[in-house]
């Protein structure tokens, strides 16, 4: 539940605050009759979204064995990426994001253009919360405790996204993403981990000091109940993990995490 909380608050506040710089400017540029083509574009991205990660998950459910482990493992290492990316992306682009999408909108002279604005920055940001979440999902022993989570995290970012539009620049966002982008790439250190794990099992790799536990929990809060599953979901976590998992998650953590609170420093 805390990793799909974490990936739709900072996914879906990214989303509030691209439809608030829209609305806001349109408001402000005398175009309020046009609002409706932002929230009809930023609407059919949702649908079009939520219909996508249904299906997948759909089909990812239908394989077992060498094809989930080949699935499961090129989702994690897919996701790992994306969100190394769009953590980096955001860090760089964030104080040019309201300037760019104003001048879209200045370039718009009709409510389709208008539309798909709005279509295609919600949807690329949708696209990434459903890859993030098939991956929490594929991590975690409860799709159910996903789905709440991430909902949990949508409403949150609407609150705030809400906040932000009404009040300005009075909530620090610099900090959130500072926070959020450190917590999404220890998610992202978990995942990288578990692709070696699926790959390690794909590809029959099943000897050696690599694929012996580096630690063996048989009871207590980190091998079973709700903290466990917590760690699990988040972390990447897990009561036996092999050597070659642990190594991967701090080989991905201690340089990424290093360049990312440098250059976040900077700015």
């Amino acid at each position: 539940m805390g990793a799909s909380f974490l990936i739709t608050l900072r996914e879906g506040l990214e989303v509030s605050l691209v439809l608030a710089i829209l609305v806001s400017y349109l408001v402000k540029s005398g175009r309020t009759s046009e609002v409706g083509a932002v929230w009809k574009g930023s609407g059919a991205a949702v649908l079009l979204c939520l219909l996508s990660g249904i299906a997948f998950n759909i089909f990812v459910g239908e394989f077992d064995g060498k094809s989930e482990q080949f699935i499961e493992g090129t989702i994690a290492i897919v996701a790992a990426s994306v969100l190394t990316w769009m953590v980096f992306w955001m860090g760089r682009n964030a104080r040019n994001l309201g300037a760019e999408l104003r001048g879209q909108v200045d370039a718009a002279t009709t409510t389709r253009a208008l539309m798909i604005i709005a279509f295609v920055a919600v949807l690329r940001e949708g696209f990434e919360t459903v890859l993030f979440l098939l991956s929490a999902e594929t991590s975690s022993t409860s799709g159910a405790s996903v789905v709440i989570g991430g909902l949990i995290g949508l409403g949150v970012a609407a609150v705030l996204g809400r906040l932000v539009y009404v009040g300005g620049n009075k909530l620090n966002l610099g900090l959130f993403f500072r926070v959020t982008g450190i917590l999404l790439l220890l998610f992202a250190a978990g995942l990288f981990g578990k692709f070696f794990h699926e790959y390690r099992e794909l590809l029959g790799f099943e000897h050696g000091w690599l694929v012996e536990s580096a630690w063996d929990i048989k009871s207590g809060i980190w091998a079973e109940g709700t903290f466990y599953e917590f760690m699990k979901g988040f972390f990447g976590w897990d009561a036996a993990a092999e050597h070659i998992r642990v190594i991967a998650f701090f080989a991905y953590l201690f340089p990424v995490g290093w360049l990312f609170v440098r250059t976040s420093g900077k700015r």
